[in-house]
Parts: structure tokens; sequence; C-alpha cells
């Protein structure tokens, strides 16, 4: 596939979104909206068999969400995802981690944006205060069981997919620890 033009037909602080022209291998030519987005991290916070996550309004959906701190740096910057990811836990939660791993990477929407994501688990934990954005004034944070966030999961409460992918990379860790 090549691109035969891009323009950028909106902006704001945290994405751009571009139409490109395209010509497929069989040269018909097409359109692509896409959705550029800085890199994010989501991190999994992990003492022994509890997990945290924090609830936020979710605006394009209209609902509360469950999910496990993630997000990108503000103004579209691309920091070191290591360092995103220790600043979105401690502004989201007020945590600090002694010991920050990466898990993997996921794509978050490929069909329409070009973000990276990479998952991190977190570890030896001590509290502190948090740090949100205006933006994120009615999170709200708390611990769950193992037990408790599957059964979230199976009941429909927690949908969110980057939340459910980097459980999986949790999952595959732990088998092969």
């Amino acid at each position: 596939m090549e691109t035969i033009s891009s323009r950028q037909v909106y902006a704001n602080s945290w994405m751009t979104v571009r139409e490109d022209t395209i010509r497929r291998g069989d040269g018909s030519d097409g359109i692509y909206g896409v959705v550029d987005k800085p890199t994010a991290a989501v991190v999994i916070p992990r003492d022994g068999d509890r997990l945290h996550l924090v609830e936020q309004f979710r605006y394009p959906v209209g609902r509360r969400r469950w999910e496990f701190p993630m997000g990108t740096a503000p103004d579209r910057t691309e920091l070191d995802p290591r360092t995103l990811a220790a600043r979105e836990l401690t502004e989201e939660t007020g945590l600090v981690a002694g010991h920050m791993q990466l898990l993997g990477g996921l794509d978050i929407a490929p069909g329409m944006s070009s973000q990276r994501e990479h998952v991190f688990l977190a570890t030896e934990l001590t509290a502190g205060q948090t740090r949100r954005e205006h933006t994120e004034q009615d999170m709200r944070a708390r611990w769950f069981s193992t037990a408790e966030f599957e059964r979230m999961v199976r009941e429909g409460v927690i949908v969110d997919a980057q939340t459910l992918a980097a459980y999986l990379l949790l999952l595959l860790h732990d088998k092969q620890a």
C-alpha cells in the first residue's frame, strides 16, 4: 500500500486526526482516517493477590469504567515508556513502584489509530499523593483481589480492552515465572 497524500484535519492537546489518500497493490485508490496519538503506557499495580484499578467517566461511551492506570504525556509529548508508566501510576493512584517490569506492547486500535502502548507490571509499591490532571478530577482508585477483578470481567463491569489485554499479558508472565 502506498500513501499518495496526507492532510491533518483536526488536532488538540491529545491527538491529531489525518486523512490519507492511498493506493492499494491492485492500483485502486482509497482513503484512511487515522488518529495519531503519542505512545501510551498502562500499568498493572500488583501487591500480592491485589490489583489497583482506577475508575473514571469515559465521555465517548458515556459511562464510568474501571481500568488499570494508563495514559499519555500531555501536549502529545513522546516520553520514554518506563518514565511514562511511572508518571501515570503516581499521577492516578499516588503509588510509587520500587520495581517496574515491561510485560509487552499493544496496538490500541490498529484499524484507526497509530498509537502503541507499553504494558508494565508495578510491584514493591509505596503509597503517596495523587497528582491527577484536571480532566481526572472524578477519578477514583481502589484495590481489588484477583478473584474480584476476574468476577468483574465476567460480569461485564470491566470492559476496557487495554485493561483486558494487559491482564492477559500478566497471566502469560505469571505462567512463565
